[in-house]
């Protein structure tokens, strides 16, 4: 077989390292990893904005062609390698963090943001020796989707201005739209039908820009087994226990005021489905993880093999593609990251003994060692907006509290610690698939790998405590737990822990949505999405579906013309980001806004009759459907 040939050869006198790539990647990536913060807090998913980055990144350039001077293809990678690593620091915060200020600590911006650069350092490091196996021996193998789709878009510079349009385009309707819900108040952000005969049954959606978005970008596929697991909540397993809970005088653990037959069906949710929820989710995460292992041991043992080889040849020229930064700077980074664990107790939260904090030093290593290998492997095979990082968070914390049990560490301040293990891991996870997303885009396109492993840890260092002030204004303006602001994951990893130390968690519900995982797996079906939406409510996962619906009528129209689906598609995924940046740019300006004034706008006063709200909701939402499959027409 004939060796790969990148797009800009190996001999080249292009700079792939500048510093206008490094700034403008810093400023976008602030901002649409603020908008994946506050998505992931919504709704506890987050997406790529790999491809939504290389384009801006072409635009940008090119708009500033007078000023900055012409730009290469190797700059706008780098822009969008540093870029993107801000959304994945913002899916390992919002995964964990909001768990504290639920437990009533307050932890600063300063601690949020250090616990997400030293998992953001780590997922880097980590996948240096990686490189070679997962993106270069398996370059026919595992396709890094955005990865790939990135690196499609930069060589095909000459249409960057066009695309770009479609992303700026989708920021504007997004915040528009956001913007009359939260600020004018125009219509209710939710909308509700009650299903006659069957007891407290309820179909529901949040009729909003980002969902649609995340809809159309997971496809039918994903969307679609994730609103079947909210259906079976919410018109399944809500009304069997409001049917048998009915004639019951008196709560049924762990609900322990109000019988079910006074609960009503978000209660009913609140208290049984999310832990019914949970178990799914954590199974499914398991399952995951042992499906991973023969990947991450082959995985390893490939990058324990170059290093012997790098030591053995080190004096060897390499070609400027093949160069990634040398063992010395991984080792270097991983002492210096564990020292600082070990001896900055307030880091892990723990002001104790130097034992305890040297354990959980020990854990992070290991855990993120691990799970950064898991990780690639499968944004490999299906994406960053699929990795399973919660699940792997779910291990991590799993374990981390169980060797707590055993030790006798119980009390509120190992919660804390174990939390903060798992934010550190799922930082380091979730870079993995965001760095192996970019290196596959520079091998395709010919960078130098150590340029970009060294954007992706400027990115990590000029965003994580950008990103931690956005997730501690989201949390201080709209409460984390709130109807705004539910933070499902970080509620599902305090049950994890909670129910572990304190020996209370309910394993009979637990283990009944762990055998909803087991039967979506026996029946072929991918158990963490299903998983996630029975933990989610159903409201959130309609407006996914029929994005789903949206991308799979896209697809079809354009028959069996492969280059007018992929373009359709291409254009549907830069509105559908620009609708998940635009949503999330307005939600935090509105926190900002309620942060100063301490209250949320109170609109223009507008009180609609009956359910007139409803349907101007319900017109508006679909009104941008429209517009989202006219424009995926054209």
């Amino acid at each position: 077989m004939s060796e790969f040939q990148p797009y800009v050869p190996d001999k080249t006198s292009f700079k792939d390292f500048t510093l206008k790539a490094i700034i403008i990647g810093s400023v976008f990536g602030v901002i649409f990893g603020a908008a994946n913060a506050y998505l992931g807090l919504r709704v506890g998913l987050t997406i790529s904005t790999a491809i939504p980055l290389a384009v801006i990144a072409v635009a940008v350039f090119r708009v500033l062609t007078p000023i900055l001077g012409k730009s290469t293809i190797l700059d706008c990678n780098i822009a969008q390698t540093t870029g993107s690593a801000s959304s994945s620091l913002a899916s390992g915060i919002i995964f964990t963090i909001p768990a504290l200020f639920l437990w009533g600590f307050n932890p600063s911006i300063f601690k949020i943001g250090t616990l997400a650069l030293l998992g953001g350092i780590l997922g880097v490091l980590f996948m240096i020796p990686l490189r070679k196996a997962l993106i270069v021996k398996e370059h026919g193998v595992l396709p890094y989707p955005e990865g790939t789709a990135a690196a499609q878009v930069l060589i095909s510079a000459d249409e960057g201005g066009a695309k770009a349009k479609n992303v700026f385009l989708g920021l504007g309707i997004g915040a528009a739209f956001k913007s009359c819900v939260e600020i004018l108040h125009l219509w209710p952000d939710k909308i509700f039908l009650n299903i006659p005969i069957l007891k407290k049954a309820k179909l529901g959606g949040e009729p909003t820009p980002a969902l649609l978005g995340v809809g159309f970008i997971l496809g039918p596929r994903i969307a679609g087994i994730m609103v079947a697991g909210g259906l079976l909540s919410w018109l399944g397993i809500i009304p069997l226990i409001a049917y048998f809970g009915e004639n019951l005088n008196i709560p049924m653990f762990p609900e322990i005021d109000l019988p079910i037959a006074q609960m009503s069906a978000e209660q009913i949710w609140d208290k049984y489905i999310r832990v019914i929820g949970a178990g799914a989710v954590a199974v499914a995460g398991i399952i995951t993880v042992i499906k991973s292992l023969p990947t991450m041991f082959n995985s390893l043992k490939i990058g324990i093999k170059d290093f012997s080889l790098n030591k053995e040849n080190g004096r060897v020229q390499r070609k400027r593609t093949e160069t990634d930064l040398p063992i010395t700077v991984l080792g270097t980074g991983v002492l210096i990251v564990a020292t600082i664990l070990i001896l900055a107790p307030q880091i892990i939260g723990i002001d104790t003994s130097l034992i305890f904090r040297l354990i959980a030093a020990i854990c992070i290593v290991f855990f993120a060692f691990c799970f950064v290998t898991v990780s690639s492997r499968i944004v490999g095979l299906v994406g960053v907006t699929s990795n399973p990082t919660s699940g792997m968070t779910i291990v991590t914390l799993l374990g981390t509290s169980l060797l707590f049990y055993a030790l006798g560490w119980t009390n509120t301040l190992a919660q804390v610690a174990a939390l903060t293990i798992g934010t550190v891991v799922a930082v380091s996870a979730s870079i993995a698939g965001d760095i192996s997303q970019d290196l596959k885009a520079g091998y395709i396109i010919g960078s130098t790998p150590k340029r970009q492993q060294t954007a992706e840890l400027i990115g990590v260092l000029t965003s994580a405590f950008a990103i931690a002030a956005a997730v501690w204004l989201l949390g201080e303006s709209f409460s984390f737990g709130s109807e705004t602001l539910p933070a499902p994951q970080a509620m599902l990893m305090k049950t994890v822990i909670e129910g572990v130390l304190g020996g209370n968690l309910p394993w009979g519900l637990v283990l009944i949505g762990g055998s909803f995982a087991i039967m979506a797996e026996l029946l072929g079906i991918p158990s963490l999405p299903f998983a996630v939406g029975i933990y989610l409510p159903l409201s959130t996962m309609t407006p996914i579906f029929v994005g789903g619906i949206v991308r799979q009528l896209t697809e079809k129209r354009a028959g069996e013309n492969e280059e007018l689906k992929t373009k359709r598609k291409e254009k549907g995924i830069l509105l559908g980001s620009g609708f998940i940046a635009g949503e999330g740019i307005a939600m935090v300006l509105v926190a900002i806004y309620a942060y100063i004034i301490k209250a949320k706008p109170k609109g223009i006063g507008i009180v609609w009759p009956g359910n007139v709200g409803e349907f101007i909701a319900l017109a508006a939402f679909f009104s941008m459907v429209a517009y989202l499959i006219f424009k995926t027409k054209k």
